[in-house]
């Protein structure tokens, strides 16, 4: 990899400072997808701005309707939080679901976020439960916050600083893993939340995305059934064709998938 400067800031503003004084440094939290393109020389950062320790981006509380998920939290303890589990069950069996245990261990939320590769997982669940992505100088809506494959609404300098997820009635997560990198060839999250019925999906286009037909489809259905999901699909021209799985296939996974995610939450034990 090329020289750098490692930087270890003592709080949020140092870091937002650090961050404007060297516009080619790079903010770095669990460095998941940053450290590999340093060691093949696909980045040359002139800083690395460690946020990893920063006490402002610890923390998961559930307070109000509004779960809050400090932004470099790790998969493993959001995954094994209990106070996620009992607020929102499928946000944990999501994190549960990233990559493998080492990716579990020192990967972030707020680093998966800010990076919206088209086949991660938590975007989906930002999308699909209508979040708010707080960061060190504003609140963006999940609507407004991923724009494209690897390009969000933050600044260059702007450090997320956390997540507020609002509890849905109910939602799943399921999704097809890649059989070696444990990405999302297609992963699909249905929720019932407080602005209506959303669905959305990642690993299918170049960028998560929701999926309006489906939430048409389950609109005003006090019970939803796998077989509401019959005849809906999702058209295949704009979705990723790739060796992963052609374009056509992730239209049909993503069919497969929300029936399934249809009939767990139509089951009478189906919680949050």
């Amino acid at each position: 990899m090329y020289p750098f400067r490692y930087e270890r800031p003592r709080d949020v503003q140092e870091a937002v400072s650090l961050l404007q004084a060297h516009p080619q440094a790079r903010p770095l939290s669990g460095g998941m997808t940053l450290v590999p393109a340093l060691k093949h020389r696909l980045a040359r950062p002139s800083h690395l701005v460690d946020l990893s320790r920063l006490a402002a981006l610890q923390g998961i509380d559930f307070r109000a309707g509004v779960l809050h998920v400090g932004a470099a939290m790790p998969h493993a303890q959001v995954a094994a939080s209990r106070v996620v589990r009992q607020a929102i069950p499928a946000l944990a069996e999501l994190a549960g679901l990233i990559g493998d245990q080492q990716v579990r261990q020192r990967g972030t939320l707020g680093g998966s976020i800010a990076n919206n590769d088209p086949a991660a997982d938590y975007p989906c669940a930002v999308l699909c439960l209508g979040a708010t992505v707080v960061t060190d100088r504003r609140r963006i809506a999940a609507d407004d916050f991923f724009t494209g494959m690897f390009t969000t609404a933050l600044e260059a300098d702007e450090i997320v600083v956390a997540i507020e997820f609002p509890q849905p009635l109910r939602a799943t997560y399921f999704k097809h893993r890649h059989p070696s990198s444990g990405y999302a060839v297609v992963g699909v999250f249905v929720a019932d939340t407080p602005l209506g019925v959303r669905v959305a999906l990642t690993g299918a286009g170049p960028c998560v995305m929701r999926w309006r037909d489906a939430e048409l489809r389950l609109t005003g259905e006090e019970r939803w059934s796998p077989e509401l999901a019959r005849g809906l699909v999702l058209p295949a021209e704009s979705l990723n064709d790739d060796l992963a799985a052609t374009a056509d296939y992730r239209a049909h996974l993503a069919g497969v998938l929300l029936r399934r995610a249809l009939a767990q939450l139509s089951a009478p034990t189906a919680q949050a």
